[in-house]
């Protein structure tokens, strides 16, 4: 029997899968970490940690599966995009990883869009500047700790260390790449003019991969570790977002998908470099050359609903999904802005805050729950209606993420996107999508589309949407721009009044 194993390098735990070559999962094992933050506004993890993570679950979906070492023919990393490990001459770490929800580069930031200029900034980097992408943030490190940076000889992404671990050899992928700030997007390489403006040796930057690229095997050192065989194919990999859309099985152009985790994404493939004049999206290399896709992201997606019903004592989510089911769609003429943590696509504000608007005596708490959802639905119809003004339009879309749990949020978004909606049968499409890339670098799938047929499987059911929903809501959806874009002077005012000592 031939074996895949995928391992995801989340932000709060790292989970490994293991699956047959025809996709039944053998073994999952997961481990949930903290990041550190010393300062506000700090993001940061010993990548350390993430090995020890790393190292521990694949010697329990080992154990757990019965499989033998010999017969796991290949491995796959997913991994959180944006953050940046910084190694020695010696291989050894300089400092914490600075991860993708840092805020403390905003000087250089700034910096960089001066110095860079707007013309190469959509012309070579395609995506807009922020804070917790690996160039600004390793730029703070040249500012801030210049004893650290001297001592810099190899910068990776977070999952690259992991993989750096696995086989002793460091490398990337162009998903990843491209989404460092650093990077030719259209070009698909280091961006040499990028570097020279900044004055950042080309020298750190590692050798670049298509994702499904086999790269080295097992090492001595890590099959030790791991328990794995030093025949074991290790593929390059590539970012979660890449990831998750090969284990949807969105893999072609003009496939798209829509994810409600913490945050939210609707991601569309595309066979062209999508430029945003207005950079209110993102637009990265796919799994391999010759394919991009573009991202609208939404800040705060489940983690509006987390954050609601941490308001009450007892959350029992089935029951109170069939009283959401019982609200109708506008929920009592109650509007919710999704902006608890600022807002990405299409704003690119982080001076903005939620708000609930509309509320009335025969508001309760259900009418509440089922705002959320519609809010955060309307949020990432924004994005949709972004890209479809760049040109990239669906028939159908992919639901992943939590939210798919919810019967009534899979309709809801259903009904605002007016689109029909397929769920994948699996919770961990990035890990699955890591072991498919890994069945492709070992030869076992003649390509990422013949890994998703044989793999990929979706739930028994097609999510409709409701024409007279859809009518009811494009009234609210309106509302909910209007709001936003009425108010959002007075929301900013409020915003920054909450933030002072």
């Amino acid at each position: 029997m031939s074996c895949l194993l995928g391992i995801d390098l989340g932000t709060s735990s790292l989970k490994s899968m293991l699956i047959t070559e025809e996709g039944q999962m053998l073994a999952l094992s997961a481990r949930a970490y903290q990041f550190a933050s010393p300062h506000n506004g700090y993001a940061e993890h010993d990548p350390r940690e993430w090995w020890k993570a790393c190292c521990e679950t694949v010697r329990e979906v080992l154990s757990d599966s019965g499989v033998a070492k010999e017969e796991i023919k290949s491995l796959g990393f997913s991994g959180q995009m944006h953050g940046v490990v910084m190694l020695d001459k010696d291989f050894k770490v300089v400092r914490p990883a600075i991860l993708h929800c840092d805020a403390r580069s905003s000087e250089q930031v700034e910096w960089l869009k001066y110095t860079i200029g707007p013309d190469k900034i959509k012309n070579i980097i395609m995506n807009p500047i922020y804070t917790g992408f690996l160039l600004p943030s390793l730029l703070w490190v040249k500012t801030a700790e210049p004893e650290n940076f001297d001592r810099i000889a190899y910068v990776m992404l977070p999952k690259d260390y992991l993989k750096f671990r696995m086989t002793g050899e460091i490398s990337t992928d162009y998903s990843d790449a491209s989404a460092t700030l650093a990077f030719d997007i259209k070009e698909n390489c280091w961006s040499e003019e990028i570097l020279r403006i900044t004055d950042v040796s080309k020298d750190l930057f590692p050798k670049c991969y298509d994702t499904c690229a086999p790269t080295e095997t097992v090492c001595k050192e890590a099959a030790a570790e791991t328990g794995l065989s030093e025949k074991t194919i290790v593929t390059a990999g590539g970012g979660d977002q890449v990831m998750q859309g090969i284990g949807n099985g969105v893999t072609k152009e003009g496939q798209a998908s829509v994810n409600i985790g913490t945050s939210g994404q609707v991601s569309f493939q595309s066979g062209i470099p999508i430029l945003n004049p207005l950079l209110s999206t993102n637009t990265f290399c796919g799994y391999k050359k010759h394919r991009w896709f573009t991202m609208g992201a939404i800040m705060n997606a489940g983690l509006s609903y987390k954050w609601f019903n941490s308001l009450f004592e007892t959350v029992d989510f089935e029951s109170m999904n069939k009283k959401i089911e019982n609200v109708k769609p506008g929920s009592g003429g109650v509007i919710f802005l999704p902006y608890l943590n600022g807002e990405r696509t299409p704003h690119l504000n982080p001076n903005i805050s939620g708000a609930f608007v509309g509320l009335n005596l025969n508001t309760g708490r259900e009418e509440l729950s089922r705002a959320v959802m519609e809010g955060v639905s309307f949020a990432l119809n924004q994005c949709i209606e972004v890209c479809g003004e760049l040109g990239l339009k669906t028939d159908s879309m992919i639901a992943s993420g939590g939210a798919t749990k919810s019967m009534p949020w899979l309709h809801i978004q259903a009904d605002i996107y007016n689109l029909p909606l397929r769920v994948a049968d699996t919770e961990e499409q990035a890990s699955l999508g890591a072991a498919i890339a890994a069945g492709v670098g070992a030869g076992i799938y003649k390509d990422v589309e013949e890994g998703c047929e044989r793999v990929v499987r979706y739930k028994d059911f097609v999510i409709e949407p409701s024409l007279e929903n859809h009518k009811i809501y494009k009234e609210y959806y309106g509302l909910f721009k209007e709001m936003y874009q009425e108010g959002r002077g007075v929301i900013e005012k409020i915003t920054l009044a909450g933030r002072r000592d």
